[in-house]
């Protein structure tokens, strides 16, 4: 085999720096979904893709037929339920006015009654009147107190069924109140505004564009504040943590990250994290790629050897070893530790200054000896 269709490296006493460079994306600190709340028809787009937007600001008006026509049925009906009311409310306040004068009419003939009985009973002692004359003036008085208690009960009990009828049509007012501001607040659901500050985004809707509810209309980004999004090799997935320190270099400036979060589910062999600023972040772009440094911990002293395609080929398990010729490479078992910042701790195998290749062991399946020309 040609020397040159290989690449060899030799492994070296150094400083194993546990660092995994990898490359990340600059993401909006804070993305705010907005949804569409209401069927309706694109009338009004207030602004375009891209602008910043303050908390608040109206971004597109819809219309729809069937919402202003139910707003117009409820509204109409609640204002014949108002009339209903005001009409059971006048009923009420004239039974109440004819109850208290034919109260105080009844009570009027009660005391004449009582004062023509003890004029009698007066003049019955002397003998000016008959007792057949005293007994009837009695029943004239009792009579009329009869019928004072008889129509102060049928009053209260009248005006207490038109109270009660007066209640029953507030309640059903109130309720029609309630289903009517609840039809308003929907209607504006029809008046799309940003719940935030930040730049719109993904708003590519068109006047007389029909939507849906539930419907993705746009998002709005936060600006100015940034987190990094970024994916590692399954195999760090152990030896990751929250917390852990990371750096960016951007415009010949160092920026200090920490990790926020890691997203254990592996896919493709990779798993995603996010990082965030330690202080305020530089002037950046969402979507922008840029490479960090995230350290996994301190620097010590290791004997280390070039990372290259052949790991992946053997997990690290074995290696082809240069003999001290350099003319023949024979396949010998290792104990590989960490990879970090493109070079493998070596924990057995290996003595300093021998040579390995490195490159990938596709093309070498099944051999167990190299002949270097």
């Amino acid at each position: 085999m040609a020397r040159a269709d290989v690449e060899i490296a030799a492994a070296r006493h150094g400083a194993f720096r546990d660092v995994v460079v990898g490359r990340a994306v600059v993401q909006p600190l804070q993305s705010v979904l907005l949804d569409a709340t209401e069927d309706g028809r694109v009338e009004q787009m207030l602004v375009k893709d891209g602008a910043r937007v303050e908390a608040g600001q109206l971004l597109v008006v819809l219309a729809s037929s069937q919402r202003a026509q139910e707003l117009m049925a409820r509204s109409s009906e609640a204002a014949q339920q108002l009339a209903n009311l005001a009409t059971f409310r006048a009923g009420l306040a004239q039974a109440q006015a004819a109850l208290r004068r034919e109260v105080t009419q009844a009570g009027f003939e009660v005391e004449r009654s009582r004062r023509a009985h003890e004029r009698n009973r007066t003049l019955a002692a002397t003998g000016f009147v008959s007792p057949a004359a005293l007994e009837e003036s009695l029943d004239r008085l009792a009579l009329a107190e009869r019928l004072l208690a008889q129509l102060q009960a049928d009053g209260r009990e009248e005006l207490r069924t038109r109270e009660q009828s007066v209640d029953a049509m507030q309640r059903a007012v109130a309720d029609l109140d309630r289903r009517l501001a609840a039809m308003r607040a929907a209607s504006d659901g029809l008046r799309v505004r940003a719940p935030v500050a930040g730049r719109i985004t993904g708003l590519a809707l068109q006047v007389g564009e029909s939507v849906r509810t539930g419907s993705r209309l746009a998002r709005i980004d936060s600006l100015g504040r940034f987190k990094l999004a970024m994916t590692l090799d399954e195999f760090h997935l152990g030896r990751v943590r929250e917390g852990l320190p990371g750096e960016l270099l951007h415009e010949g400036r160092r920026h200090a990250l920490h990790l926020n979060r890691i997203d254990p589910q592996v896919k493709d062999g990779r798993f995603a994290v996010e990082l965030m600023f330690d202080a305020e972040p530089p002037a950046l772009q969402a979507g922008q790629g840029l490479d960090v440094r995230l350290s996994l911990g301190q620097p010590r002293p290791a004997l280390l050897l070039p990372d290259g395609g052949f790991y992946a080929d053997t997990g690290g398990a074995w290696a082809f070893v240069l003999d001290a010729d350099g003319r023949h490479a024979r396949r010998r078992p290792l104990q590989l530790g960490r990879r970090a910042d493109g070079v493998i701790e070596v924990l057995g195998g290996l003595q300093p200054g021998e040579r390995v290749v490195v490159s990938p062991y596709r093309a070498l399946a099944g051999a167990t000896t190299l002949q270097l020309d």
